[in-house]
This record gives C-alpha cells, sequence and structure tokens, in this order.
C-alpha cells in the first residue's frame, strides 16, 4: 500500500508538470483472489545490491561529472585570459562569478536533461509493474531516440492494459461457469488445504465456501480422492449425499507451487434417469407387443363363448371354432417367438476372444448364402482378437439383410474388408431400395420385413461394440442401395 500510494502522488506531480497524461479508459489494479491473478505481470524486482561496488558514484553523477569536464577546459582557458588582461579587480570578479554560474548551470542543465527522462521512464515501468495502466508518456511522439523509447513504454503499457482487460473476461467467464456447473470442483494447495470450492462443491459438502477453505483433504472426507488413479469411480457418503461419483484430478501451478483440482460427477443420477428411461422404452414395447397378441385373442375368447352357449347352435359352429382355435394358437405362437427373441437379446453373451483370420472369416459367410451369388472383393491380409462364432452370426445376419434387400430389385451385393492403421473394417454393399428411416435401425423389436422380429441389427451392434468396434449403416452415396461397415480394432 505505500508503494501504490507513492506511486499515485508521483503520478499527480508528473501529471501537474506535464511530463505524462492520464488514461480515463485504463484498468485500476483490483485486488485479485487467487485465481483471478494474470500471468501478464512482471513480478516485483527485489532490491539491487550494492555490496561490492567499486564506484561510489550513481549516474546522475556521472553525467553531472562529465558534463564539467568537458565546460572545464574552456572557462580555465576564459579565466586565465580574463586574470591576465588588463581589467580591473572589479570587472575580473564579475566576469569570472559569471563564466562560472554558466558553466555549473549548462552542467547542471545537462545532467537534469539526461536523468530526468530516465526517472520518468523509470516511473512509467514501475507503474505497469504495479498495474496502473492509465499513466502515458507525452514524448512519444518526438522524432528521436527519447520519443521512441517513451513510444515503446506506451505501446508495452496498451499491451498489458489489453491482457489485463482479458484475464479479467476469462476471470469473469470462468467464475460463471464454475458456479452454474453442476460438477463439484475443488482445489487443493501442495499441503491438501482447501483454497477453492464452487456452489456445487458447497452443496455436495453441505457448508458454505467460508467454513470449507483452509480445511484439509482428510477433514472433508475427500482425501482417498487425491491419491490413487486420476480418473475413476468411487462409492463415497458425504454431508451432500450418498452416491457413485466419477472422479477426475489433474495438477496445476499457482505461483510455481503445485496445487490439485478434483472434480466429482454424481453419476447416480444419471444412472437412475437413463434406466428410468430403458425401463420406459421397455415397457412401450413389451406392452404394444402384448396388446397386439392378447386382444385378437381376448376378442375371440368371447366370441367363441358365445358361439358354444348358444342355442340352438349354428350348423357351422364346429368350423368357426377350429378356425378361431387356430387363430388364437398363431397369435400364441407369435407372442412366444417375441418373448424367445427378446430373451436372446437379454442373454448375449460375453466374446471368447481368441485368435481370428478376417479373410477367412468373410468367405466362409459368403459360401453360406445360396439365394444370390455375392461378389466377394478380397482386401489384404489380417487377423483380430475375436469371438468367431459371433461374429460370424454378425456378418450373416447383414449379408442376409443385404440379400433380402437386393432381391427386391434385381441388383448385386458386394462384400470386402480393408485395412486401416489401427483396425480393420468389413463392409457390405447392396443394391436394394435403400433404407427410408434411419433412426430406428438399432431400435429394439423394429422391423420392416414381414414376419422380422426386429432384433437382429441389435445384436449384430451389440456383438460389434462387445468387440470394441462400431457398427454403421447407411444408404449408398454413388448409387441406390445401403452399406453397412463393420470396424474392430486390429
Amino acid at each position: 500500500m505505500d508503494v501504490r500510494l507513492r506511486m499515485a502522488n508521483l503520478r499527480s506531480r508528473m501529471i501537474d508538470r506535464g511530463l505524462i497524461e492520464a488514461n480515463p479508459d485504463a484498468v485500476d489494479d483490483p485486488d485479485f483472489s487467487f485465481i483471478d491473478r494474470p500471468a501478464v505481470l512482471p513480478a516485483k524486482a527485489p532490491a539491487p545490491n550494492r555490496k561490492g561496488r567499486k564506484s561510489k558514484l550513481t549516474h546522475d553523477r556521472h553525467i553531472l561529472l562529465l558534463a564539467l569536464l568537458s565546460g572545464f577546459p574552456g572557462v580555465l582557458v576564459s579565466l586565465i585570459f580574463l586574470w591576465t588582461g588588463n581589467y580591473t579587480p572589479k570587472v575580473g570578479w564579475t566576469l569570472t562569478v559569471l563564466i562560472g554560474g554558466m558553466w555549473l548551470g549548462f552542467a547542471f542543465a545537462v545532467r537534469e536533461k539526461v536523468v530526468f527522462p530516465l526517472q520518468t521512464m523509470s516511473n512509467l515501468l514501475a507503474a505497469l509493474r504495479e498495474g496502473d495502466f492509465s499513466i502515458r508518456a507525452r514524448a512519444a511522439g518526438q522524432r528521436d531516440a527519447l520519443g521512441d523509447a517513451m513510444t515503446e513504454v506506451n505501446f508495452l503499457g496498451q499491451v498489458l492494459r489489453e491482457q489485463r482487460l482479458g484475464a479479467l473476461e476469462a476471470t469473469a467467464l470462468l467464475r460463471t461457469v464454475m458456479a452454474e456447473i453442476d460438477v463439484a470442483i475443488f482445489a487443493f494447495d501442495n499441503d491438501q488445504k482447501l483454497v477453492l470450492v464452487n456452489r456445487a462443491g458447497e452443496r455436495l459438502l453441505d457448508q458454505p465456501t467460508q467454513r470449507l477453505t483452509g480445511k484439509s483433504a482428510a477433514d472433508l472426507g475427500l482425501a482417498d480422492c487425491l491419491d490413487g488413479e486420476t480418473v475413476r469411480t468411487l462409492q463415497m457418503s458425504l454431508p451432500g449425499g450418498s452416491a457413485r461419483y466419477d472422479v477426475r484430478r489433474s495438477t496445476f501451478r499457482e505461483r510455481g507451487v503445485p496445487h490439485q483440482m478434483l472434480v466429482l460427477s454424481d453419476l447416480s443420477r444419471a444412472l437412475r434417469e437413463e434406466e428410468r428411461q430403458a425401463w420406459q422404452r421397455l415397457v412401450r414395447v413389451l406392452g404394444h407387443e402384448l396388446n397386439n397378441s392378447l386382444a385378437p385373442i381376448k376378442s375371440l375368447a368371447g366370441s367363441l363363448e358365445s358361439l358354444v352357449v348358444r342355442e340352438p347352435r349354428a350348423p357351422d359352429w364346429k368350423e368357426d371354432m377350429q378356425r378361431g382355435l387356430g387363430v388364437i394358437g398363431a397369435r400364441a405362437a407369435a407372442l412366444s417367438r417375441f418373448m424367445e427373441a427378446y430373451s436372446r437379446l437379454a442373454r448375449l453373451p460375453q466374446p471368447k476372444l481368441e485368435p481370428l483370420d478376417v479373410g477367412a472369416l468373410v468367405s466362409q459367410v459368403v459360401r453360406l448364402e445360396t439365394r444370390l451369388s455375392i461378389q466377394l472383393q478380397p482386401g489384404p491380409e489380417a487377423a483380430i482378437r475375436a469371438d468367431g462364432d459371433q461374429l460370424e452370426q454378425l456378418l450373416i445376419n447383414l449379408v442376409r439383410n443385404a440379400v433380402d434387400a437386393t432381391i427386391e430389385t434385381g441388383g448385386t451385393v458386394q462384400v470386402g474388408w480393408t485395412r486401416l492403421s489401427r483396425n480393420v473394417e468389413v463392409w457390405i454393399r447392396d443394391e436394394g431400395p435403400g433404407l427410408s428411416n434411419t433412426s430406428n435401425l438399432f431400435v429394439p423389436f423394429f422391423t420392416t420385413k414381414p414376419g422380422g422380429s426386429g432384433i437382429g441389427l441389435v445384436l449384430s451392434r451389440q456383438i460389434a461394440e462387445a468387440h470394441g468396434g462400431t457398427l454403421t449403416l447407411e444408404n449408398r452415396q454413388d448409387r441406390r442401395g445401403c452399406e453397412a461397415r463393420l470396424r474392430l480394432p486390429l
């Protein structure tokens, strides 16, 4: 505060003397918290160590001494001629005082002319160091070395001012994001003392920032989060609630001291929401299929009951009874197939990974399809670790779908594979009618085929993801038809 007070007084004197001009648009230096302090301002330079210096003359004394020495020969010669001439003592002393005064006056003027601009520049730089960007040097417009130096100082002040504005705006944005984000963020110093917490962290620990700051991670129940892996999942009981948290830890430095940033995300809420949506989708699908089968069964059962109790019975009541029972049996069989398909979808086992040659697998799947001649386009040799039975079933589903679509249009089906940097990609192209709705392709039990179960593509994608790969299905760009791409890691 003493330094700033001295700077303020010096600034006022310099403005009064016309050496500098004030900039009303400059940014004052507020008191920043640890997250507000920008890293663009230089640290305060330490006082120079004058111990052991050989010369005791300062720069301004050097300038004065040189100015005196430069004028001394002329003054000496003038005095010699003055006192050796025919002048009265009164005139001699008068001229001596005049010459000596002018000599000393010009020497001190030279000193002032050289030293004072340096002092002004030093004061400007000190003001910039202290964060005061509101002053500018007026000598910046002069076409000389001093004007160039002052211009550079003004440019430096402008750059630092813009950087300070950017730092303030970035800090304001960071504060807003940290306050509004629904993720608990904590910052600990090298001694595992809490130095920063956002609103979500306050809610999680059920205390305000004033009570939390300065406490150790052990006192807050977060010591386990600062040890072990940087990314993991932990089940923790905190004052704000007990849940399963995604823990992410990173490091940063503040004033050269290492700190740890801890981010806690509540996974339980998201998992419960996903579970609720999954149950809703499942109930809708099951309810739709069950109603489609039970509604006609209920209607036919009521009709058959009225047919049996009717007196007298119709002559063809037996035929009606047989047809009704047949429809009931067919709907019951369809419902049974649906439940069996759902059981298959829910019981997909984990793949048994073994060495597998991609070319041999694709060739074998192509030979299994006999309804249409498939064009095989072999690729480079590629070996992966995968479950051969599951991948074979996946490719059979894709090839069968491609053949079913191509038979309608009389086109061809092409199957091949390519090797990428870290993956192998198997592709199946058909010339069928293409996909009318690509958003429901991988929705369970959605199908456009008569009598289809709607789980083939869902099972195929599950198999691909279980092997660490992906499965995509989209319309072809070069012509009509569809293209399936199965990408697996090498």
